[in-house]
Order: structure tokens, then sequence, then C-alpha cells
């Protein structure tokens, strides 16, 4: 069996194998902060999957107004909670815990509150908020509680290198430990030795002056000591570098920051694996087997597998492709790989959230609102004509067009694979059902590309690879020419008007 398959134990409950959903926002839930039925579906779907963990969004441990954000601030939000996690139990071998945040206060008009802003006595206050609702997520049934210590809330804050109080809670690194070491000693000891508690953090703050591998692996070793139980890494998504939209308010993932939190389909596989594998070598070096969670754009079995046996995490974390596809932890056991729908890593979702609306995937069919579930064995196939694949290259890119494929339930979307030369047809792209076409930007002069098709439908069955196509770029140095002139005329204008300096 594979590694990525072995059950892991964290403190008293033990995983059905070490892939993670990490907290993933759905702006599902509403202005009141109760679990409702589209909640409840969206977990319920994860445990079906059977991952291992399912990190359920984060929830306000305190009481202010934040527009659709689950809660656990009070009592009155306990019997939601218990429901939700029973059903998730139910329906799957997950476990479970919620990941509890607190945030500071932000306006429309940009302005935000900062960590200096607040007082002792507020600080208290945050240690016993996080507390009382570490104790309520035991209350409810989960199986652990995560808490919240990423990106641009209040923790993290505190935890970063531009903190900028002149107290006890700031400038050096054991201050800036301070309150966290707080919360987690103040949550131990309320739930007790024998439940779990992990900690989300940043490996790297992807600010410029933020703290990097070389602070988180301390800080990672302070939080293990103090009794956390595994440390859940993440990047960026910061409010110093976000891109303020007037009448909004700031949303800490628009700049390079954000980008680094959720890597793109420009980066590679795995942009971010060298931060837990720092960390993860920090921790070890201390004496500690505190699991480290890794995350960082990994979609395939084969990547989980070595970031496990590389040693550069011990639970592989991933939340845009379970959003893409719930059931990968089930059709991976099953060496089932052939039926993974792929993430497109195009970051509409990112977009949704970014824009306050509801976050589904784009490859969902349309209005589903929901990764579908299908026990079909039919695959998809193409009509009497065969897929009619052909491709043209125009303005710069590559312009592949198709007939639809057709299935007996419904179709799901295309596979898109593409070769350079010779070379062998690897995964490229994803592409949604209700599209027959695909353009390709990433293609190079001179360069001989090959593409081919193959159609999924709802289950993921994969149809008959379509004919494979061939396009040849041409060579563009009469164009390179003639843009290095207009440039240059360009650079003279510049020089004249400016007086000759750049």
């Amino acid at each position: 069996m594979s590694v990525v398959f072995h059950p892991f134990p964290i403190r008293s409950m033990t995983l059905p194998n070490r892939l993670v959903l990490p907290a993933m926002v759905t702006r599902l839930s509403g202005e009141d902060g109760l679990v409702n039925d589209d909640i409840r579906a969206r977990y319920v779907r994860y445990a079906k999957g059977g991952v291992g963990l399912i990190v359920v969004e984060a929830m306000a441990v305190h009481s202010a107004k934040s527009g659709p954000l689950l809660r656990i601030s009070s009592d009155e939000f306990l019997p939601g909670l218990t429901d939700l996690a029973n059903r998730c139990h139910v329906e799957g071998p997950s476990m479970v815990v919620p990941q509890i945040i607190h945030f500071l206060k932000i306006a429309r008009t940009g302005w935000r509150q900062t960590v200096d802003m607040l007082s002792p006595e507020e600080i208290d206050d945050i240690v016993d908020a996080y507390g009382m609702a570490a104790l309520r997520a035991r209350t409810a049934g989960f199986d652990g509680v995560e808490l919240h210590m990423a990106h641009a809330y209040t923790l993290a804050s505190f935890l970063s290198r531009l903190n900028p109080r002149r107290d006890a809670y700031g400038g050096t690194l054991e201050n800036r430990l301070r309150l966290p070491v707080r919360v987690v000693e103040r949550v131990r000891a309320i739930v007790g030795s024998d439940f779990p508690v992990g900690v989300r953090m940043l490996g790297e703050e992807c600010i410029r002056n933020g703290y990097t591998v070389v602070d988180a692996g301390p800080i990672a070793v302070r939080l293990a000591r103090a009794g956390v139980d595994y440390i859940s890494l993440s990047a960026g998504g910061k409010f110093e570098d976000a891109r303020h939209i007037e009448g909004e308010p700031l949303y800490p993932y628009t700049g390079y920051s954000g980008d680094r939190c959720m890597p793109g389909a420009n980066y590679p596989d795995g942009a971010n694996l060298y931060i837990p594998e720092a960390v993860r070598a920090t921790v070890r070096a201390a004496g500690l087997s505190t699991p480290i969670v890794a995350a960082g754009k990994i979609s395939t079995r084969a990547l989980a597998e070595r970031v496990v046996e590389s040693g550069k995490g011990d639970l592989v974390a991933m939340a845009r492709a379970l959003l893409a596809d719930p059931d990968i932890p089930r059709k991976w056991r099953d060496a089932r790989e052939d039926r993974v729908v792929r993430c497109v890593y195009g970051n509409v979702c990112k977009a949704l959230d970014e824009n306050f609306k509801r976050v589904d995937c784009t490859l969902w069919p349309k209005k589903l609102g929901q990764a579908p579930l299908s026990d079909d064995q039919v695959p998809p196939a193409w009509g009497p004509s065969g897929s009619e694949i052909r491709v043209e290259y125009k303005e710069g890119r590559v312009l592949l067009r198709w007939s639809s494929a057709t299935d007996n339930e419904a179709l799901y979307g295309y596979e898109l694979f593409r070769g350079v030369g010779e070379g062998e047809l690897v995964h490229h792209a994803s592409v949604r059902a209700a599209s027959a076409r695909f353009d390709d930007p990433r293609v190079l002069g001179g360069e001989t590309y090959r593409y081919a098709l193959v159609p999924y439908d709802l289950a993921g069955n994969r149809g008959p690879k379509s004919e494979v196509v061939r396009v040849t770029i041409p060579e563009s140095h009469v164009e390179a020419r003639t843009l290095v002139q207009l440039s240059a005329k360009g650079v003279d204008n510049c020089a004249s008007i400016t007086g000759g300096r750049g």
C-alpha cells in the first residue's frame, strides 16, 4: 500500500490516510454564522470522498461583524456544529476539525485595525475567546481543533516581522510569539491532554521584510513545545500588499503574497514545498516529531507520495484539487488516477472569494453548486465522425476546436494533453464540458506541438483519446526585428522628451 494511505495517529485521533483538506473559504454561510444546508452538503461531500482530515473553514471565536462566516463564539452555534460533525462522521472515515480564527476590524475605506491598537485587556479577551471556542469544538463532537495563525489575521499579525508593537508582544521573535503561545497553552489547559490541537501558520510571509523559513522553523518549534499536535504550513495572503478596490474592504490575497498562497497555473507543481521541507528539518533537529502538513499546488498521487517519502512533509494538504474532485482519495486508493478530475489552477474559485461570492469550481456542471457524485461505469464517446479536433496558430497562440463528446449521464469535461516535438503527451489542462475550444498561449516560435483530448463524465470515466493533431509555430525573426526598430524609436522619443534622462 502507498505510504499516503497508511493510517496516521495524531494524539487521540487516527487519520485513515495522510491526505488533508485544509480550511478553505466557501462563502456558503449566512451573516448569522450558523451551519446551513449548503455548508452541510459541502463538507459531507468531502467526507464521502475519504480524505483523511477535513479542516472546516475558519469560524470566528468572537462576535465582530464579518459577513458570511461561520461562528463558534457562543453556545447558540453548538447545535449546527454538532450536526455538521456528526454528518461527516456518518458519511466517511474522515477525521473532522474546525479551524478557529480571530480577526481585527476592517473598513470599506481601506482602513484596518492593526495589532498595536489592541490594549492588554483586549489581548486577554482573545486568549479567553480561543479557549472557549476550542471547548465548544470538543463539545460539538469534532475530533480536534485547528488554531488559525496564518495569513492576514490576528495571531499571524503578531507573529509577523512587521508587527509594530513596542511592548512585550512585539519586536523580538520571543515577544511576537507571546500571544500565540498563550493561546496554545490556554486551549490545551481547557480541552485537556487527549484532544488534538493543530496550528495553521505561515512558513513565509511573501512580503517585503516579512519573515521566511528562517523564522518559521523556530516559530514551529516553539509552538510544538507549547503543546500543538500538528503544524500546517501556508504562505502569503497578507494585507500589506493587498490591492484596495474602492468601496470594498481589503482582501489579503490580491497581491503577490496572495499569488504565493494559492499558486496558479503559471507556477510549477509543488511550488511551495521548500517551506515545509525547511520547517520540518528545523523541528526534527530540535528533537521533536510533531507532524508537518505540506501544501502548495499538489495534485497528483506521485507528487503526494514524493512529499512524504522525501521528508518534505508528514501529511499532504490539497485545497483546490479536492474542490475540483473530492473523490481524489478514494480514486488514488483504488489506483484509478485516470478518473481524477484535474484542477486547472485557474483560480476562478479565488476570484469568487475575492468578490464575496459563493466559492464553486469552474469545472463543475453549471448551477450544480457541488462536485458531482456518480457511480456510473459507462465512459463518454465521440460522435460518428470522432472528435473532429482541429488546430491552428493565430496571433501568437494555438487555437484548438473540436466536436463535443456525449455521455449516457452527463459530460463533465475534457482532459487536454500536449507534447513538444515528438515528446510524450502529458496532461496540460482541463476544459469544462460547456466548451469545445482551448487557447494555448504558452508556445514558442520554431517548435512543433502535438495535442489530443480525452472526454470524461461525472464519475471521471475517461472516453477514447481523440486523434493527435500537430502544429508548427513559425519563426518570428521579421516580427522581432520590427519590434526592435519600433522600440528603438520609442526610446529616442522618450529621451528627447525627458532631456536624455532615462
